[in-house]
């Protein structure tokens, strides 16, 4: 699994503000500067741990679900969470039209459905069918 984060940098936007909008979402990812983009990985699954709960909290499973399987292609999905409802520790998915800008997240698995299933699995009623707990194939 690898998490790619990229947000990028207004000149008018501080820098300890961007990090701690994703670090309201991914707390364990390490951030910097490149150009004019904040950009972070991780292929600890960990990493996601905070994105798995808030989907549940904020009871937006089937949404999640959705935008994570319309944005797969192969291997890998791709999304992008509002900044400012991340600022606040909340996940809004946007198409990228917020005047700041998106969060872009990126994931990466050999077992993209496994993954998905982890983050936003299947529900009835709103509650998940099954959670299942996500380990690489490679630990399976």
């Amino acid at each position: 699994m690898r998490l790619r984060i990229k947000v990028g940098m207004k000149p008018t936007e501080d820098r300890t503000k961007l990090e701690t909008a994703v670090k309201k979402i991914f707390p364990t990812v390490s951030l910097e500067l490149v150009g004019e983009n904040l950009v972070g990985e991780s292929t600890d699954v960990n990493a996601l741990s905070r994105l798995h709960q808030l989907f549940r909290q904020q009871a937006i499973l089937d949404s999640a679900r959705s935008v994570l399987l319309a944005k797969r292609r192969e291997n890998i999905t791709q999304f992008m969470l509002n900044k400012q409802a991340a600022f606040v520790g909340r996940v809004s998915f946007t198409d990228g039209e917020a005047p700041l800008g998106p969060i872009s997240v990126t994931l990466e698995a050999p077992d993209l459905d496994y993954l998905i299933d982890y983050l936003a699995p299947k529900t009835r009623d709103g509650k998940p069918i099954r959670e299942v707990e996500y380990r690489e194939k490679s630990q399976q």
